[in-house]
């Protein structure tokens, strides 16, 4: 095809005329037509000629692209077949890019980065994700525990607020302690739905994560840990009481709920958005010998 980028408004229409492509709702697909967005997202992921790529989602190219002007070499999850011939074609002027066409919640990320990496290479994610399935996405990266130094991701403004909120905000939640039990989150921009082809209906940001050497907190049991910090914001506007009250019907009573909360000095009657991870982590920890 030309030479012109593909993250263009007129591009993007002429590649999508050619191939008679039809956008799948159920797929969430929206296209970016802003190189200079593109720019700005490969600027905040760190990506340079030394690194590796991987991007989940590459649609036709438009991101996957600018990856390949600046990475070393770039690993695209595709599950629509149908974008295949597409890449082929608005990629074919770059060798250094591998397009698997898996979902990504199924595949062996681990064994892709093996295979397409270099050794000891600092690899970092990044991707235009589709909103429906954000979270699955983020959280399977993270705790399938991959070498990879950093995920930098356009998604839904309101998922990037919950998922790097502090504590006594209106966003933070059980997402935020997900996430930043991992990683160090920050929201690097904001981007308006103008960019996009189709328009979606909501804004976006660029969440940057950051990935952590070690937990900031120590924990018995992690999965325990996170089901706790669910508990509690059970029913946001609920005390730790009443959440845990319910959480643990049957098994422990409020007076035994209330004696624990005492010993990790945390107030029953405080509400989950008002608790550090620190805090999470105590009462993670006291009442983990209950639950086995």
């Amino acid at each position: 095809m030309n030479n012109k980028a593909v993250a263009t408004p007129t591009r993007t229409k002429e590649i999508l005329e050619t191939y008679g492509f039809s956008f799948k709702k159920s797929l969430g697909q929206n296209f970016l037509i802003d190189v200079n967005i593109l720019k700005n997202i490969i600027e905040h992921a760190g990506i340079d000629h030394s690194v590796g790529a991987i991007e989940i989602g590459p649609g036709i190219g438009a991101l996957t692209e600018q990856l390949a002007i600046h990475a070393d070499r770039v690993a695209a999850f595709e599950i629509d077949q149908r974008l295949l011939p597409i890449l082929e074609d608005t990629l074919s002027a770059y060798d250094n890019v591998h397009i698997i066409n898996q979902d990504i919640l199924e595949a062996d990320v681990t064994s892709v980065i093996k295979n397409t990496f270099h050794e000891g290479q600092e690899i970092h994610v990044v991707a235009n994700l589709p909103y429906y399935i954000t979270t699955p996405i983020l959280m399977k990266l993270l705790m399938d525990q991959l070498p990879i130094d950093s995920i930098t991701v356009m998604i839904q403004k309101e998922v990037a607020d919950r998922m790097a909120a502090e504590p006594n905000t209106k966003s933070y939640g059980s997402l935020s302690i997900a996430v930043q039990y991992y990683t160090e989150a920050h929201v690097s921009m904001n981007v308006p739905k103008t960019v996009f082809m189709p328009q979606p209906n909501v804004d976006s940001s660029v969440l940057h994560l950051k990935m952590r050497d070690q937990p900031p907190v120590e924990v018995v049991d992690e999965n325990f840990f996170f089901e706790i910090a669910r508990a509690t914001f059970g029913q946001r506007r609920k005390t730790l009481m009443n959440n845990l009250a319910r959480h643990f019907k049957g098994k422990m009573d409020k007076e035994e709920i209330r004696h624990r909360l005492q010993r990790v000095e945390i107030d029953p009657g405080r509400r989950g958005e008002s608790l550090t991870m620190e805090e999470f982590a105590r009462l993670a920890n006291v009442f983990y010998s209950e639950s086995i």
